[in-house]
């Protein structure tokens, strides 16, 4: 029997959003699973609950997802005021949440409260993985916070199983994430954790974000090594925890000879700001950047130096280079600044238009006045791609000069 309107419109009740009912926590203590301002919710879920990220079956759905803020012990609670009844929509059957949250995060969670809360007094004896290779601190309203920043491989003692619950925070904040292999030894792990030493003299060690780290074979016997995944948790997010994360690998990295430079792999737009706000930071301390120097143009010689001195790679290079030298821009230099900038957008159509040049030709009138257009809406495209491209490099020069 075929559904009615009636019943279609009762089915909706039964719908919900998956990324405002799934509820996340880092769980400090006790109290904190009561406590809905530590809640944050997924910034995608289609991951986990196909690509409409909702949910359905269910009236007054909450799905809680927690992790003690130290071991990542998981806990997971499903609840709910009314559940959908097959028998009264054509056998219709609620989605099994359980069972698609299971499909990704590691076996031995608990959905009992008062085990997750005997696992969260574990949280005290936890010590990070790996080696420390940073430290620092934010302070805020009188308050001091400590961090730490640790070097890990998967063969340290522990480190595999924390690891498996931990990349599950992927599924939730970066799009088409995957789980990495681990077993390939070619993957370094870095963790910040936030250090906090209580009154009654036990120190606590919770999770902020972390970065992984691929390190592929550069011709002829040298490493380039891939930033892959980077995460810091909404907690933490907005403190420049990212900053000190990426600076981190940096000053490891300039000191190593076998490393030629360093690349990201699909970097988001944000790692990006991220990424031109630390380099451009770093390549203003090096001669070859000053006012005088950046003049002369993108040489290969500024390219060399700043691979040898900051693992920074050409293409990357390049747009440091610009976002520095709009930095000693003026009015009388502007037009100049436009045109180099250009040339460079550019450079995608020359190389696709070499082969509509060898058809121009045999084109007729009609098609050839269709062409012309076509090259029209090129040159707007590429204004609107400049005005983006120098608007971005404004933020990241204000925000260096405020840093």
């Amino acid at each position: 029997m075929a559904v009615t309107g009636f019943e279609k419109n009762a089915l909706q009740e039964y719908k919900s959003d998956a990324n405002e009912v799934v509820h996340l926590k880092l769980v400090r203590e006790a109290k904190d699973l009561e406590d809905e301002s530590v809640t944050f919710h997924p910034a995608m879920s289609h991951q986990v609950f196909g690509s409409s990220e909702n949910i359905f079956g269910y009236k007054g759905l909450t799905v809680e997802l927690y992790y003690s803020a130290c071991r990542l012990s998981t806990y997971v609670n499903i609840k709910y005021d009314e559940m959908i009844k097959s028998e009264d929509f054509d056998g219709v059957q609620p989605d099994d949440i359980l069972r698609a949250i299971s499909k990704h995060i590691p076996a031995g969670f608990c959905t009992n409260r008062d085990t997750f809360l005997a696992l969260l007094e574990q949280d005290a004896t936890f010590l990070p993985f790996g080696e420390i290779i940073h430290s620092y601190k934010r302070s805020k309203g009188g308050c001091t916070r400590n961090f730490e920043i640790y070097k890990s491989s998967i063969e340290v003692k522990g480190f595999r199983a924390y690891h498996e619950r931990l990349q599950t925070f992927l599924l939730w904040f970066v799009d088409a994430a995957s789980y990495i292999d681990v077993d390939d030894g070619k993957w370094t792990f870095y963790l910040i954790y936030e250090k906090q030493q209580t009154s009654y003299g036990v120190t606590f060690y919770r999770i902020v974000g972390y970065q992984t780290v691929y390190k592929y074979y550069a011709y002829p016997q040298l490493l380039r090594p891939r930033i892959s995944q980077v995460l810091v948790l909404p907690p933490y997010q907005r403190q420049g925890h990212g900053a000190e994360l990426l600076e981190a690998f940096y000053r490891e990295s300039w000191s190593d000879n076998s490393i030629l430079d360093i690349t990201v792999e699909d970097p988001s737009e944000e790692y990006q700001r991220l990424r031109d706000f630390v380099d451009v930071k770093n390549c203003l301390k090096l001669d070859c950047y000053s006012a005088d120097n950046i003049s002369k143009g993108f040489t290969s010689a500024l390219v060399k130096e700043t691979q040898a001195k900051l693992k920074i790679n050409k293409k990357q290079c390049r747009r440091v280079y610009e976002i520095i030298k709009l930095k000693y821009t003026t009015a009388q230099t502007l037009k100049a600044y436009r045109l180099e900038v250009k040339k460079r957008l550019h450079q995608p159509f020359q190389n696709s238009c070499k082969d509509v040049g060898k058809m121009e030709k045999a084109l007729t009138s009609e098609e050839h006045e269709a062409f012309k257009i076509s090259k029209t809406e090129k040159h707007k495209t590429l204004e609107v791609l400049y005005n983006e491209c120098v608007d971005s490099y404004r933020h990241i020069l204000e925000r260096v000069a405020s840093s």
